[in-house]
Formats: structure tokens, C-alpha cells, sequence
């Protein structure tokens, strides 16, 4: 038994390659459509298709046993959802400026707020 699980040990690993690069390539293929989704018209015609290419290239390969054609696909869907991925960057970097300005003009001293002590009771029973 442990002489076989030695001589299945390379098929084993190389195994293991293949399903960690699919799930790599399953997890970019959903998060790229939901950028697609959420990004709408606000993309670019020619690179919102160049993207829908490659998704379509990348799905098709992750259905087969190739491992370097999976790579292949992976790395032509990030350089071409590049455009997508800066916008991206643009509304996370805008929405976080935006969040500090907000935490700024809220922090002022509040004219309605009421400084009191007080002093928790508890029942006899």
C-alpha cells in the first residue's frame, strides 16, 4: 500500500496542480462577471467584448484536463479585463475618500448631544 501511494505520489501532486489552477481560474471567471455586471455601461464596448472572449476562452478550457492551457487563459483574462480592474481601483479609491470626508464633517462637536451621569438600579427581589 505504501510502495503504490509512493508511485501515484507524482500523478497525485499533479493532480492537485490542476484542480488548485481550475479553482483559480473558476474563482477569476465569477469575480470577472461581476465586475462586468456591476461596472454596466460605464465600460468600454471593445473591452467589455475582448473580456467576454476571454471569459468564454477561459470557461471552455477549465472543462478540460490541461493545466498550461488553463494558465494561458487565466493570465489572457486578467490582461484583458486590465481596463475593468482600474476602474475598479478608481470607485474603491473615490468611495474611500469619500467615506473619510464623511467621518470628518460628522466628527464636530454635536450642539444636541447632552454629557449626563447616571446610575444603573437594581431590583430587590
Amino acid at each position: 500500500m505504501v510502495r503504490e501511494a509512493e508511485a501515484n505520489a507524482d500523478a497525485d501532486r499533479k493532480f492537485e496542480e490542476l484542480v488548485q489552477t481550475r479553482n483559480q481560474g473558476d474563482h477569476l471567471l465569477h469575480s470577472t462577471r461581476k465586475q462586468v455586471t456591476e461596472a454596466g455601461d460605464k465600460l468600454d464596448a471593445g473591452d467589455k467584448a475582448a473580456i467576454e472572449s476571454a471569459l468564454s476562452a477561459l470557461e471552455t478550457s477549465l472543462k478540460g484536463e490541461d493545466k498550461a492551457d488553463i494558465e494561458a487563459k487565466i493570465q489572457a483574462l486578467v490582461e484583458a479585463s486590465g481596463k475593468l480592474m482600474e476602474m475598479a481601483q478608481q470607485q474603491h479609491a473615490e468611495g474611500a475618500s469619500s467615506d473619510a470626508g464623511a467621518q470628518q464633517s460628522t466628527s464636530g462637536k454635536d450642539d444636541d448631544a447632552v454629557d449626563a451621569e447616571f446610575e444603573e438600579v437594581k431590583d430587590k427581589k
